[in-house]
């Protein structure tokens, strides 16, 4: 997704009308600007697609080594009992990498043109808050969401193609989104490595990926939680009475939902109050930026969560 909010959500509570109540400072308070992008590396490309459709996500895949990759090349090299990740060859070989083709052809449809879409989202929660709905604002952010690539990797793999309806496109070969049943699993959420892993019963990796998590302002709270509940497409509460930065000329606010909403696509909700995991308008900052309480992952990475969790599931939050 292009870059817009940089601090995002933090303290947030579910509430029953289905929205999110945000203990949190304003997430439009500070952008970030992303530094010029590095040379894509089909190796790299490899890797990451491969090591997203094993449920080991390197987060927005772009092409690149980044620290997101490495570690998730790290991990799972770990749960295969490999010796290292720094073999690349091997582990494309372990991942499927030789029969695997990491890129595939996607024709664009009517229905991915027509949105709809909120082209211009403001930086400023209480204008986003005048907006019915925060979509994707264009085509290629949307096709880049669904396939869990940066829109910039997209119009490398494509130059001189119009992003349009008919339009086919090369993009990553990343498995359909599955329908996992939720069963008993664990969530550890580990501090120092800005990562989220999901274990079964048996302990077998279910899922792994990086996130953004606490601050200097508001760390994130170590200790034995559990899920409360699951939103799809929440709503966000905005009180700017509960934030530490925010604008004091700003009011109490409903901002709407949609992908590009302050809390991404899906909001869970913990037992420990205002505190939950959620998705982000801002995939290539996960794992890179602070947050202010809450877990943020990919919107993609979210969704996956909330097929595995149900009321009651254990998550941890360690250093």
């Amino acid at each position: 997704m292009n870059a817009r909010i940089s601090g995002i959500v933090a303290l947030a509570v579910f509430v029953m009308t289905g929205s999110v109540d945000a203990q949190t400072r304003n997430p439009h308070a500070r952008r970030n600007v992303a530094p010029a992008a590095p040379a894509v590396s089909d190796q790299a490309l490899a890797i990451q697609v491969l090591l997203d459709r094993a449920h080991f996500s390197p987060g927005q895949i772009d092409g690149t080594f980044g620290t997101n990759t490495l570690q998730a090349m790290q991990a799972f090299a770990r749960a295969r009992g490999l010796p290292s990740s720094d073999d690349r060859a091997t582990l494309l070989e372990a991942l499927g990498g030789t029969t695997i083709e990491p890129l595939t052809t996607y024709e664009i449809t009517e229905k991915d043109a027509e949105g709809p879409f909120t082209e211009v989202i403001p930086k400023d929660l209480m204008e986003q808050s005048k907006l019915p709905v925060l979509n994707y604002t264009s085509i290629l952010e949307a096709i880049g969401e669904q396939f869990h690539a940066s829109p910039t990797l997209l119009k490398r793999l494509n130059p001189g193609i119009e992003f349009r309806a008919g339009a086919k496109v090369r993009v990553p070969n990343i498995l359909p989104a599955d329908q996992a049943q939720a069963g008993d699993a664990t969530v550890t959420v580990s501090q120092s490595a800005s990562s989220l892993t999901v274990t079964d019963a048996n302990g077998q990796i279910l899922m792994y990926a990086p996130v953004t998590s606490g601050s200097e302002h508001d760390p994130l709270p170590l200790g034995r939680w559990a899920v409360t509940s699951v939103l799809q497409n929440p709503t966000f509460n905005y009180n700017p009475e509960l934030f530490w930065d925010a604008n004091p000329a700003h009011t109490k606010a409903k901002i709407p939902a949609g992908p590009n909403g302050p809390v991404g696509v899906v909001w869970i909700g913990l037992d420990k109050e205002h505190y939950g995991i959620h998705g982000t308008p801002e995939p290539s900052l996960i794992g890179r930026t602070q947050s202010h309480g809450c877990v943020r992952l990919t919107n993609w990475d979210a969704a996956r969560l909330a097929t595995l969790v149900k009321k009651g599931t254990p998550v941890l939050f360690e250093e």
